[in-house]
């Protein structure tokens, strides 16, 4: 039984330390008003968004949307925490399909600018 318990924890280790592989983070900076990144084209993938604030002088943040519905914000896209002065947050894990999607802040203001998921 001790076997079995044994093989059982390596290979649900083995299975989280592969899916942890296939993560991968976005970083992108803002400034007054805009993001440094205007467009950003993807594979097909699970992401993490980290979002890092280059002296706006207030809090920001980040929302993700497909481009055919602006309103249908993806909520693991947020960051966890609103993004101080010159520091960074970083989102949950989002998994993207292909499409066009867009991705703006309403706190800095920022324009929509695209993200491409080919």
């Amino acid at each position: 039984m001790k076997k079995v318990i044994a093989i059982l924890v390596i290979v649900l280790g083995f299975a989280f330390n592969t899916n942890a592989q296939d993560v991968k983070t976005v970083s992108l900076e803002q400034t007054k008003g805009e993001f440094t990144q205007k467009q950003i084209t993807l594979s097909e993938g699970t992401y993490v968004f980290e979002v890092a604030n280059n002296n706006v002088g207030h809090n920001v943040g980040f929302v993700l949307a497909p481009k055919a519905d602006v309103k249908a914000h993806i909520k693991n896209a947020y960051v966890t925490a609103q993004v101080k002065n010159n520091t960074k947050e970083s989102s949950k894990e989002v998994t993207l399909k292909k499409g066009e999607y867009v991705y703006f802040c309403p706190l800095n203001p920022t324009p929509q600018y695209t993200l491409i998921v080919e």
